[in-house]
């Protein structure tokens, strides 16, 4: 069972962070914009760190943040800027106990994977998404699923519906042309979720994020604990800008297969696959096969390993914009005959 952490209310302070990359110092537009509707949209006060805007941080430095973040009992939450690419190598230096005695609701997703693993396993329910970067710093204005579900997600612990987006990008902008915050970013015709498996309803604690970062800690070892602490799950997976080839999605769903650690979890959730980047810039007809070769790695493994497992496709949480939040650690459920998915924030 974990526990969830008391929630912010408008008026209080909540800890800005860098604990993978501090990309703010780099491109301060999004940041800082970011910060601006913290303030003027959710009426709560941010605070920086040292390392929030100290790009190359050291990983013990980057710790001892996080560690004054969850201490400083004036902070009532934690949101990270954006992700990184070495936030495993934070985990050895922090202090599971000093975390584990002072729970705080902490957002993030990419890297920051890293440090959901790390709280799931001490019982914590953290919270998959609201990067101030990107969900709080989108060009023109919030969108308004993000918006919704955010809210939610730091102020309430309600149940919430996901809702499948009318409406997505996956298209990046570069963040040093003033035109990408001033302006909203085209979006594209989403075509809802894909259900695959049997009509069988599950609820379940979630466990998971992006599945490069998932990837890195399963070779570790170090932070996955053993199969059947997974039993009864939800396996939450989505990928990056990395944009992962289909046959190593399949080879990281295999290791957990091999591993015996796939066949735990009683539902998955796949994130909407993100098909273009700023080095990749994917066709429309490359996008559409890059996105269903992802999904038959997905049922290929699943079906091989896993046969009879509830699978979501699509669903709007992760890399994509809207980037709706999941609470990792908090209850999911998901409902095949409705076609419904319910969080617990």
């Amino acid at each position: 069972m974990h526990t969830y952490p008391t929630k912010p209310r408008p008026g209080d302070r909540v800890a800005v962070l860098s604990p993978a990359a501090a990309l703010p110092a780099i491109f301060p537009g999004p940041f800082e914009l970011g910060l601006e509707r913290l303030r003027d949209d959710f009426g709560l006060v941010p605070v920086e760190y040292p390392t929030t805007r100290k790009f190359g941080a050291s990983p013990a430095e980057r710790a001892a943040d996080v560690h004054a973040a969850f201490a400083d009992p004036d902070i009532a939450a934690i949101v990270t800027s954006i992700g990184g690419a070495d936030q495993i190598k934070v985990l050895p230096h922090l202090d599971a106990d000093l975390l584990r005695a002072n729970p705080k609701p902490f957002f993030g997703l990419s890297d920051n994977t890293n440090l959901h693993v790390f709280l799931w396993n001490l019982g914590i329910v953290s919270y998959y998404g609201g990067t101030v970067m990107t969900a709080l710093g989108r060009g023109g204005s919030m969108n308004p699923h993000t918006t919704e579900s955010l809210r939610a997600a730091l102020f309430t612990h309600d149940e919430y519906e996901l809702r499948p987006a009318a409406e997505y990008t996956d298209v990046d902008r570069e963040w040093t042309e003033p035109a990408t915050l001033a302006t909203e970013p085209p979006m594209l015709p989403a075509g809802g979720w894909t259900w695959h498996g049997p009509a069988t309803t599950v609820t379940g604690p979630a466990w998971g994020g992006c599945l490069e970062i998932v990837d890195w800690n399963l070779r570790a070892g170090r932070w996955i604990r053993s199969p059947e602490a997974y039993d009864g799950s939800v396996l939450l997976l989505e990928t990056s800008e990395e944009m992962p080839r289909a046959q190593d999605v399949y080879r990281v769903l295999s290791g957990m297969g091999e591993r015996g650690m796939l066949q735990r979890f009683a539902a998955v959730l796949v994130g909407r696959p993100k098909c273009w980047a700023l080095d990749n810039r994917n066709t429309p007809e490359q996008k559409t096969a890059y996105a269903e070769a992802q999904r038959d790695a997905f049922r290929t493994a699943l079906d091989e390993y896993h046969p009879g497992v509830p699978v979501v496709f699509d669903v709007d949480f992760g890399h994509t914009d809207p980037q709706l939040v999941v609470p990792i650690g908090g209850q999911v459920t998901v409902d095949p005959t409705a076609r419904r998915i319910t969080v617990r924030y």
